[in-house]
């Protein structure tokens, strides 16, 4: 039973890196422009400054594609996190409000911090995160029934919608509107490699401590009381995944704005795929994740060719059925 659990796990290793190695191909050689192979071979080995195509390749193609990979990876990573901790099914950072947050705490950099570095606009993303998961976990503790998945999803959006209107009130009052929707409308063609190179290092930990906390997060999948029971102490498990879940996610909206869904829908199909083991669970999320939003971002190149389109508007045409269908089957009972 076990040989067969590996021998599946490996295959879908296997075949996940496949994929996203074509993918990552795809990406490069077709967009606005399509490019040659040779175009891009030459390009890898014998850069030319003065080849606009070699140009577009090396400084938007490439971190392009390494831009979607990582985020999706990190998105991925933190709603499973998220959905094991609270056994909540419906769980992932844009529904709980914690991009939200994020884009909250940029608009304010923006508005009485223009001009701001880089790394202070990642910062100001991460303390936006703990912001927006502060509030909608604090509130939920306070209303009745509050830790069901449907009471946590609607706070979320609540929430979420509060700190948005927030948001674009600041914007067109201070007239940074133009700014801001980057990172409500998130677009990867866009993303400036600095930035990604800055958040390595957060990622880096952000990963870390999400590969460290799998396995006490499997405990917490059974319940708290039956965590507990086991000698965990749930209180620091919950605390050390949520920094997880902040840093992964405060970087990615950073990085390439709000992308919503892929937090949600990937922890699902990763459990249906490997099991209830977190251990598992959080790296398969993190190949499958990276798989989703780089596909996403080619799909999102053609819908209305040669002009591009927020890669959000296709998560949402994949996440939306997906988030009615869980509430349809599922109801408001917890995982």
């Amino acid at each position: 039973m076990k040989r067969a659990a590996g021998l599946k796990a490996a295959s879908l290793l296997v075949l996940g890196v496949v994929l996203i190695v074509i993918v990552s191909v795809l990406s490069v050689l077709y967009g606005s422009k399509d490019i040659s192979y040779i175009t891009v071979w030459n390009a890898l080995v014998h850069f030319d400054p003065d080849n606009i195509d070699h140009q577009i390749i090396l400084t938007s193609r490439i971190p392009r594609v390494a831009g979607a990979l990582l985020i999706g990876a990190f998105l991925a990573v933190s709603g499973a996190l998220m959905q094991g901790m609270t056994r909540n099914y419906l769980a992932s950072p844009s529904i709980m409000g914690v991009s939200d947050g994020s884009v909250f705490a940029i608009t304010l950099c923006m508005v009485f911090l223009p001009g701001t570095s880089s790394m202070t606009m990642i910062l100001y993303s991460l303390a936006g995160s703990a912001l927006g998961a502060a509030l909608v976990f604090g509130i939920s503790r306070l209303v009745p029934g509050g830790a069901s998945p449907l009471t946590m999803a609607v706070l979320g959006t609540i929430i979420g919608t509060f700190l948005g209107g927030v948001s674009q009130a600041l914007s067109v009052y201070f007239q940074v509107s133009q700014d801001i929707s980057f990172w409500y409308n998130a677009r990867l063609h866009m993303m400036d490699p600095a930035v990604i190179k800055l958040a390595i290092p957060f990622a880096v930990i952000g990963l870390s401590l999400g590969i460290l906390m799998s396995r006490p997060v499997t405990l917490l999948s059974l319940g708290e009381e039956t965590a507990a029971g086991l000698g965990l102490k749930v209180t620091a498990v919950k605390g050390l995944t949520m920094l997880s879940v902040v840093l992964l996610t405060g970087i990615s909206v950073a990085i390439a704005g709000k992308i919503a869904f892929v937090g949600l829908i990937i922890p699902h199909i990763t459990r249906l795929l490997i099991g209830q083991d977190y251990r598992k669970i959080v790296p398969f999320a993190a190949f499958f994740g990276a798989l989703f939003l780089a596909a996403c971002d080619l799909f999102s190149r053609f819908i209305n060719y040669p002009f591009e389109t927020p890669v959000g508007v296709v998560t949402a045409l994949f996440g939306v059925p997906f988030f009615l269908y869980l509430v349809k089957t599922r109801g408001g009972s917890q995982a």
